[in-house]
């Protein structure tokens, strides 16, 4: 994708990593740069992916491995044809809640999915486009339950899975930022400062590099 002058940015991690609490900061971080940024998640980001997202989480609604796995790249599908890829040729920097690692990590480490029907998927659904910069936040499964316990409110599918479940998912993602350099694992037990110190240095790096 040669003719794309934004930039794609993803946050990853397992539940209670602080996602929300960062993007918040790259958002701003970019903005008082003057960069045109949107913030948007997955699964999710269009009208139809938000429907599907709504499936996605319910744990009441028994869902098949398969059948979860097509439903992410489908809502998948629809958020970079609808929103992602025209933000990014009209120069804007898109900021996103999970995109694909999360796939393999949870679809992939955590349901059992091969790797490989994973990718003709990813094939298929993107092309050559990937994130130029993904943030893996990472920290004990442990960790992020006891951050959780503090919110009132139900478990969606994912968070209701047992501990096992998201060992594998946090196994699977620490996997695969030993295979992509663009993946930045990041110790998500560290104050928010020191973490986002070390975000806004890589982003500078980045936003300097789009410049040249």
């Amino acid at each position: 994708m040669n003719d794309v002058i934004g930039k794609l940015i993803s946050l990853e991690g397992v539940d209670g990593a602080g996602k929300t609490t960062h993007l918040a900061y790259l958002c701003d971080y970019l903005v008082k740069r003057q960069v045109t940024v949107l913030t948007t998640r997955e699964p999710g980001g269009t009208q139809v992916g938000e429907q599907l997202r709504s499936i996605l989480l319910d744990a009441a609604q028994p869902i098949a491995p398969l059948t979860e796995l097509l439903m992410m790249f489908a809502a998948r599908a629809e958020h970079i044809q609808k929103v992602i890829r025209p933000a990014l040729l009209a120069g804007t920097w898109v900021l996103c809640d999970r995109f694909t690692d999360a796939t393999y990590a949870y679809q992939g480490g955590g349901r059992g999915i091969d790797s490989q029907n994973i990718e003709v998927l990813e094939h298929m659904t993107q092309g050559s486009l990937r994130p130029d910069l993904t943030f893996l936040l990472d920290l004990p499964v442990e960790v992020g339950l006891r951050r959780r316990r503090g919110l009132d409110r139900s478990q969606d599918r994912f968070e209701s899975q047992d501990l096992e479940f998201k060992q594998r998912v946090r196994l699977a993602y620490l996997e695969r930022s030993e295979t992509e350099p663009r993946i930045l694992c990041m110790d998500g037990t560290l104050p928010i400062e020191a973490i986002q110190y070390e975000m806004g240095k890589k982003l500078g790096q980045l936003f300097e590099e789009s410049a040249l």
